[in-house]
């Protein structure tokens, strides 16, 4: 097993069907909420180079993406999935640190910021940084809350005004890291972009 874990570009949007399955999966095995995203929704970030795809020959094992909100002020690393036959092989820990190093190069001043129910990712998101917070230090953009509604725990969300729901609120700030020092891999992802195409 040789698992690559590559910042995604248009040649790897013939894998977007498998990566929504994956996430489709992920969220039934869990038996709580994920949003919904369509092959093409999965493939335009792909092609905008704000992807991470975990690779192992062919075969597509592990994916999350990039989003940005508020005038790019917030910025969010969504739809982290393994493929459960990857799991518990630091997969996970490698996909999360390099879409948070993409996202700390493409959007240097932004917050990044997720929300998930898992408890490994939370986890991996202490260890980059990222702190527990209320929903109400998250973007307040429409748009991002809107994309919940695919999720099976909307109506919890939507009961309590977009306070609280099942998902745990995480919060990058870079202010609160000044010395945070990423170089490295800022030019190893920027050769990946690169030369990757």
């Amino acid at each position: 097993m040789n698992v690559r874990i590559l910042v995604a570009n248009a040649s790897h949007a013939g894998y977007a069907e498998r990566i929504c399955e994956l996430m489709y999966i992920s969220a039934m095995e869990r038996g709580t909420g994920i949003a919904r995203r369509s092959p093409e929704y999965i493939s335009e970030k792909m092609n905008s180079g704000k992807a991470v795809i975990a690779l192992d020959g062919k075969q597509v094992v592990g994916f999350s993406y990039i989003e940005t909100w508020s005038h790019k002020s917030f910025v969010a690393n969504s739809g982290l999935i393994v493929d459960h036959a990857y799991r518990h092989l630091g997969i996970a820990s490698r996909i999360k640190k390099r879409i948070f190093d993409l996202s700390r190069q493409l959007y240097p001043q932004a917050k990044i910021f997720g929300i998930t129910t898992g408890a490994a990712v939370m986890r991996i998101n202490s260890r980059l940084g990222y702190r527990p917070v209320p929903f109400s230090e998250l973007t307040h953009d429409e748009a991002f809350w809107d994309g919940c509604r695919g999720c099976r725990n909307y109506d919890i969300l939507m009961r309590n005004d977009k306070r609280m729901c099942l998902c745990t609120g995480m919060l990058y700030d870079p202010v609160e890291h000044p010395k945070r020092k990423t170089t490295k891999n800022m030019k190893l992802i920027k050769e990946e972009i690169t030369y990757e195409k």
